[in-house]
């Protein structure tokens, strides 16, 4: 995993095998649109508002002005063909704690192995570079493969906010998951090992 290595793409900033993370600029917005008001994405990640164009200016904006977050846009090396967002929410140094959020918004994208390694680039990031303890996130109930992905990833299931989603005129539980510096750094070595 490097971050900021020499590269022909556009601004990479976290750089993998077959993708990387790019901060988010305003000619990204298209595709943030897009995922955000996409139905089935929109049930799986939360979203309860329609995003236009002038919202889209308004996250982007809020992104650049706040000082607890940081964005990017997920894109593939093969083409620079964006696929997803990722970030780092809710930043408190001093506890060492933050929040983090991956969405594939492009579906031919799900399922090929990009998530994962979008992840383990933002973890690494998370873990390595800005001195984080604890990284956690939040999942919708009935989104299973989410869960799946997280628990893969190294988070565990730390708690149930009880029927705290709403949507499609049901209530559902939101499933907290966490994971460690430690452990984020005991499963990338036993993956390190194994490729070895």
């Amino acid at each position: 995993m490097n971050v900021g290595s020499e590269s022909t793409l556009k601004p990479a900033f976290l750089i993998g095998e077959r993708v990387y993370l790019k901060p988010l600029e305003r000619e990204d917005l298209v595709y943030i649109r897009r995922w955000a008001n996409d139905p089935e994405i929109r049930g799986l990640t939360g979203e309860a508002t329609p995003m236009s164009e002038a919202g889209a200016d308004e996250f982007l904006e809020r992104v650049r002005r706040e000082s607890d977050r940081i964005w990017f846009v997920v894109a593939l090396r093969e083409n620079d063909q964006p696929i997803g967002e990722a970030g780092l929410l809710r930043m408190f140094h001093p506890w060492r704690n933050t929040d983090l959020t991956l969405i594939i918004g492009d579906k031919d994208a799900w399922g090929q192995g990009y998530g994962t390694e979008a992840i383990n680039l933002l973890l690494d990031y998370a873990f390595g570079y800005l001195g984080f303890h604890r990284v956690s996130v939040g999942v919708v109930g009935f989104n299973e493969r989410a869960i799946r992905f997280y628990e893969k990833a190294g988070f565990r299931k730390e708690g149930i906010e009880r029927e705290g989603y709403y949507y499609n005129h049901k209530y559902h539980d939101f499933v907290m998951m966490s994971i460690l510096e430690d452990e984020f750094r005991e499963l990338h070595k036993k993956e390190t090992v194994s490729r070895s």
